[in-house]
């Protein structure tokens, strides 16, 4: 049997003070020592200019109450159309011009006004509920806002409304003719991307 040994300690340890959490013990951390930092240096003040044409005038008034200041105003530069929404024009494009036109098509062409206000009527009633936030839209766009938002016709982010009522059709999902009879009618009126793709984006 091999001897046993005696342990003496950690030799790491031996040296080591014991802390003592008395009123009394102070345990100090030694720090190196820090050159002297230069004495900060005073500044200067230089007194503010301001160009006389951005002094205020000092209005005289004829009746005690002084007049606003005018202030002209530019106008803002008309914003460029955002990347997404190009490529959606661009799926637009093909899918309505390039695109041979089916029976679809030939049936949405004939749904009338009064065929999309019976629609959007009969959606209204399965709802139960007003859609208070959409008082101030036009049927044509509360139509096409509910096409975006069923998610049973597939994802509407980064895809032209047009082509994402085809490729519900292709599927076999029976999307609503309305939403293509207002797509293909008023295509100038309506926006090709979804409501919830320019949220997202």
């Amino acid at each position: 049997m091999p001897p046993t040994r005696r342990r003496t300690g950690n030799p790491s340890t031996a040296n080591q003070s014991t802390l003592s959490f008395g009123s009394n013990a102070r345990v100090t951390k030694p720090t190196a020592l820090t050159p002297t930092s230069p004495k900060p240096k005073t500044l200067e003040r230089v007194p503010s200019v301001v160009p006389e044409e951005h002094k205020p005038e000092k209005p005289q008034p004829s009746n005690g109450v002084a007049e606003p200041q005018q202030v002209p105003v530019t106008p803002a530069e008309p914003s460029k159309p955002h990347t997404a929404e190009l490529v959606v024009r661009g799926q637009a494009k093909v899918e309505t011009k390039e695109q041979p036109w089916g029976e679809e098509d030939k049936k949405a062409l004939k749904v009338s006004e009064g065929d999309l206000v019976r629609y959007w009527k009969g959606e209204e009633e399965e709802r139960k509920a007003p859609r208070v936030h959409q008082e101030e839209l036009g049927l044509h766009e509360k139509i096409l806002r509910h096409f975006d938002l069923s998610s049973q016709y597939g994802p509407c982010i980064g895809i032209a409304r047009i082509k994402r009522w085809r490729r519900a059709n292709m599927l076999n999902l029976n999307p609503p003719l309305e939403v293509l009879a207002v797509l293909l009618k008023h295509e100038d009126d309506v926006k090709q991307r979804a409501y919830m793709d320019e949220l997202m984006s």
